[in-house]
């Protein structure tokens, strides 16, 4: 049997793409290491979903965001208001709100590259913010500088973290498979679930293929020690599994090129 491919993406975007991989003829591993949760609703939060109607804005930062964002205005707005636009950071979270909520949502744009938050702060109509009131619908913590960029561009920024992310340590045979590098490569999409793995992964791991979603990724895994990177064009799978093509089935590079 080939060396398999090891995720780590939790929930149904993770069975996508280890289904996706699979269509491939990919023998695929999940690592099972984080789950994702909502969180209880506050009255804090009750009060944002009662006001929705508000804001100009809505930035949704996942799928998982996108769904608690959807069941949260299933329960108090029957018919959502209107003159709202929505963005989300990839494709994926679209969509998400267009399957659940029936809405279109800005997103980059092809030519924009990776999903990232600096690809949608470089859409036009979120350049000149005086006085629109902006939701970001996220998950807790992850990176602040999509409410820091908005807030200096003069919108009034409102964070409603509407899940947790659950880490678990790695199974001990899958611990032993990441220590020995007995894997074709390994693909990440998330800088939390990276730092959590590299606990995990002495040289043989840092030298097998790591195949990541965005450039400041690979920053971030070259920090901790990664030394085969792939660069993929963003996180869906078609994207990974464009890059996991540059790597032979044994895990040697055969092409460096750059996504």
């Amino acid at each position: 049997m080939s060396q398999p491919v090891l995720i780590c993406r939790p929930g149904e975007r993770g069975e996508a793409l280890a289904a996706a991989l699979r269509e491939r003829g990919e023998s695929v591993e999940s690592l099972n290491v984080m789950q994702l949760e909502a969180l209880p609703e506050t009255p804090e939060m009750r009060r944002i979903w009662l006001d929705i109607d508000q804001y100009h804005k809505i930035i949704v930062i996942s799928p998982f965001a996108a769904t608690c964002l959807s069941e949260a205005l299933d329960r108090f707005w029957p018919q959502l208001p209107i003159g709202i636009d929505y963005y989300s950071v990839g494709s994926a979270t679209a969509a998400t709100l267009y399957d659940q909520l029936g809405v279109r949502v800005h997103v980059p744009g092809p030519s924009a590259g990776e999903d990232t938050s600096e690809a949608l702060l470089a859409l036009a109509s979120l350049q000149q913010l005086a006085h629109q009131r902006i939701l970001l619908v996220a998950g807790e913590g992850g990176r602040p500088l999509l409410a820091e960029t908005l807030a200096e561009r003069a919108a009034l920024v409102t964070r409603a973290a509407v899940y947790r992310r659950r880490f678990h340590p790695l199974a001990p045979t899958l611990q032993t498979r990441l220590s020995s590098g007995n894997y074709r490569a390994l693909i990440v999409t998330s800088s939390e679930l990276l730092e959590h793995l590299a606990k995990w992964c002495n040289q043989a791991a840092l030298n097998q293929p790591l195949i990541v979603s965005s450039r400041r990724l690979a920053t971030l895994a070259g920090i901790l020690g990664f030394c085969d990177l792939k660069v993929a064009s963003g996180a869906t799978p078609a994207a990974l599994i464009a890059a996991l093509e540059t790597c032979d089935p044994q895990g040697a590079d055969v092409d460096q090129g750059t996504y």
